[in-house]
């Protein structure tokens, strides 16, 4: 299983409902049938997606908080929708990627969607993030 597709998947999918407002099933199931995701690459980039969209006002919270002098309105959609997947990524109890692997993947991901500054922004935020994420509790994302 290639995890690192379906974070892509996952990825296209918020930026696809954040910015053109769709449906979070239909542009799930489009972007795990246009990238041919296995069915447990789908599994997992719908975790992730419906995992955001639960926990998004506090995901957006922890951003705020993070990303100083950015009000999370003004960032780039492609820089907020792979932080959204990240942090949803470090937070949840029931994710154990280690939190290394999830920045490398999401810096990887705003370079190649974001623009040239893109992943140093993205690396910034979420290394702080995991610097108070607590591993294996219930409450990281509010005690972010």
């Amino acid at each position: 299983m290639s995890r690192r597709l379906a974070r892509e998947a996952a990825f296209r999918t918020l930026f696809q409902i954040d910015v053109g407002k769709n449906e979070p099933e239909a542009s799930l199931t489009y972007n795990q049938v246009e990238m041919g995701l296995e069915p447990e690459e789908s599994r997992f980039a719908a975790f992730l997606v419906y995992g955001v969209l639960e926990r998004q006002e506090a995901i957006d919270g922890i951003i705020r908080k993070h990303a100083e002098n950015w009000a999370l309105h003004r960032l780039a959609a492609t820089d907020r929708a792979v932080l959204r997947l990240a942090i949803f990524e470090l937070t949840a109890a029931e994710n154990h990627t280690p939190p290394g692997a999830v920045i490398n993947e999401a810096v990887e991901l705003a370079k190649v969607y974001g623009d040239e500054s893109s992943g140093r922004f993205v690396n910034g935020v979420l290394s702080a993030v995991a610097k108070v994420a607590v591993p294996g509790s219930e409450e990281r994302l509010e005690r972010q």
